[in-house]
């Protein structure tokens, strides 16, 4: 299928973006004689395909300048070279500069020189619309494929790209349940599923941000003191750090290599890149969950988030600069080019066409499972992405002054006496 994509891309981009908004023609018609000899007539199709070259704009002479946490290697190197080819010219750091979201949405705010970001989450993008950033605000913008995208928006600011979610999986053969079947009620009931689990070794991070959220669900008190989670919550996050299997190890970054080595029974992983891992499990391990695994089965569903794209207001750039930016946004998520960025780095787009593209009326598995990051917070009227954008510098607080996930044994910490915490300062970070 990749082929099939690379051709389409090909195709696609073969032909110069036609001009958004303002903009002047790079190229002149030709006379409009008639033409009296055959060999010479030009055909209805042929003075079509002329029009269209008529209307194009090379924007290749502005750089535009973007931020994103989802810059792996390989997809700046793919992004930087389509987008040349597609008439853009961009800069963009890997993750070898810029890791993470975090990292990301600072270095723009503080630069203060970026055109456009993509990838972060709604946490992300709801401080961002909320103007928790000083630097950073959006144009109004409305892609021409807004409504492909559904309830992954941002009205006139920021429209979806990627759907990720957060997933529990566990081995079915003699290295896991043996043949029984994992079903839970909330992510947190994993503390009593009686088997070896994976945690993070670490606070912070997209990734065990979302797993922390997903265990978190469960006890959203908008009246806590504690970051809007019960003390419940808490006692049971601590519990899945004490209780799991974790390591420094660069392999055990994520929890998909302990659950194919065999190490552990349950683990969590995100949805990007899974099939890509399994169809390549048995490269690595002794012990492959090749044919052997499924997804814990969980009554609330799990935690989506999207990843988006929007504009920034970047001072000092023309009219003409930021008609070159809209132009590329509007390229880079368009139902061809996500479709193939997709199928590149095996991840499910949020443009319905797109997916339809890529799948067909096959979608995995891993995306229909419900989502309940979309889901009102019982006494709020916030959904509960919105519910953990609002609290997340708190629970990466808490987490911190507590000193969960810990790297290593040695550096395990009591458990804190529950009744007797100051929340109010656990709360703040940490001087």
């Amino acid at each position: 299928m990749k082929r099939f994509w690379a051709l389409l891309l090909a195709g696609t981009m073969a032909v110069s973006l036609v001009a958004c908004g303002s903009g002047s023609s790079s190229s002149t018609s030709t006379s409009g004689e008639a033409e009296t000899s055959t060999a010479d007539a030009t055909t209805e199709t042929e003075q079509e395909e002329a029009a269209d070259t008529e209307e194009t704009v090379d924007y290749s002479d502005y750089t535009i300048r973007i931020y994103s946490n989802s810059n792996s290697t390989e997809r700046t190197t793919w992004l930087i070279a389509e987008a040349a080819d597609a008439g853009f010219t961009i800069s963009i750091d890997d993750n070898s500069v810029i890791s993470g979201d975090t990292a990301a949405i600072q270095a723009a705010n503080e630069n203060k020189d970026g055109d456009l970001i993509f990838g972060l989450n709604e946490t992300r993008w709801g401080q961002i619309i909320d103007g928790e950033y000083e630097n950073l605000s959006l144009i109004d913008w409305t892609p021409e494929w807004a409504d492909s995208v559904g309830e992954y928006a941002y009205d006139g600011q920021a429209y979806g790209l990627v759907i990720q979610n957060v997933l529990m999986l566990y081995r079915t053969d003699e290295y896991g349940t043996n043949g029984e079947t994992l079903s839970f009620e909330h992510w947190a009931d994993i503390v009593d599923c009686g088997y070896s689990w994976y945690r993070q070794n670490k606070v912070g991070g997209t990734t065990n941000s979302n797993i922390n959220s997903a265990i978190l669900y469960a006890f959203t008190d908008p009246d806590s003191e504690a970051g809007g989670i019960s003390i419940e919550g808490w006692k049971t996050l601590w519990a899945y750090c004490a209780g799991g299997v974790y390591s420094s190890a660069d392999d055990y970054k994520y929890g998909f290599d302990p659950l194919n080595n065999g190490d552990v029974a349950v683990s969590t992983y995100y949805s990007s890149s899974l099939y890509g891992k399994i169809d390549a499990a048995a490269e690595t391990s002794e012990h492959p969950l090749t044919d052997c695994w499924a997804l814990v089965d969980i009554e609330d569903g799990t935690y989506y988030i999207a990843e988006y794209i929007g504009i920034l207001d970047k001072a000092g750039r023309t009219d003409e600069e930021t008609e070159a930016v809209k132009a590329f946004a509007e390229w880079f998520g368009s139902a061809e080019v996500q479709a193939a960025w997709a199928e590149e780095f095996d991840s499910f787009p949020c443009n319905t066409e797109a997916a339809t593209l890529v799948y067909g009326e096959d979608i995995p598995e891993i995306y229909t499972i419900k989502n309940f990051a979309l889901t009102t917070v019982e006494g709020t009227d916030m959904t509960y992405a919105a519910y953990v954008a609002a609290h997340s510098s708190e629970w990466t607080n808490i987490q911190t002054n507590l000193g969960f996930f810990w790297a290593d044994a040695d550096s395990a910490v009591a458990e804190p006496d529950w009744e007797n915490l100051d929340w109010a300062t656990l709360t703040q970070s940490a001087e």
